[in-house]
C-alpha cells in the first residue's frame, strides 16, 4: 500500500508537532543554571585544549556558546545579575570568564600558568573582600 504525500503528511503531522520546541515564556538564567553553563564551557575548554586547540580560541568558542545559550534562552537575562537584559558583549565577558575560572578547576594542566595565576591572585582577592548580604526579592 502506497501512502499518498496527503497521508503520509497527516501521518508525520504528529511527530513533528511533539518534537517542535514548545513556546515558553524564558525566564532569566538560575543559579543554577548558571553553575551548569560554566560547567560545560569549562568540560569544552579542557576537551579542546586536549585537542591542541591554542587557549585563547578554545576559551572564546566555551564562552561564545554560554553567551549564545544565555541571550537565546534566558533573553540575555540571569538571575543573579538583576531583571536587566545584558548586551551580548556582556554576557561574552560573563562567559568567558566563567569558561576560564571553570576550567582552571576541572582542568588546570590545560590552563597557562600565567592565566592559572591571574586567576587564583583573583579568587583570593575576592575571598578577602567582604561579602554583601543578598538582596531580597
Amino acid at each position: 500500500m502506497r501512502l499518498s504525500r496527503i497521508h503520509l503528511g497527516l501521518v508525520l503531522l504528529p511527530v513533528v508537532l511533539w518534537i517542535a520546541p514548545l513556546p515558553v515564556q524564558a525566564a532569566p538564567a538560575t543559579e543554577a543554571e548558571m553553575n551548569l553553563y560554566t560547567r560545560i564551557a569549562a568540560l569544552n575548554v579542557c576537551i579542546a585544549r586536549a585537542a591542541d586547540t591554542d587557549f585563547d580560541k578554545a576559551v572564546a568558542i566555551a564562552g561564545e556558546t554560554i553567551a549564545q545559550v544565555i541571550q537565546g534562552g534566558h533573553q540575555s537575562q540571569i538571575a543573579q545579575v538583576g531583571n536587566k537584559p545584558l548586551s551580548i558583549e556582556e554576557l561574552r565577558r560573563g562567559s568567558i570568564n566563567s569558561a576560564v575560572l571553570g576550567a582552571v578547576e576541572v582542568c588546570p594542566n590545560e590552563v597557562p600558568a600565567d592565566v592559572k595565576a591571574k586567576v587564583e591572585e583573583a579568587v583570593k582577592g575576592r575571598a578577602a573582600q567582604p561579602q554583601k548580604p543578598a538582596k531580597k526579592p
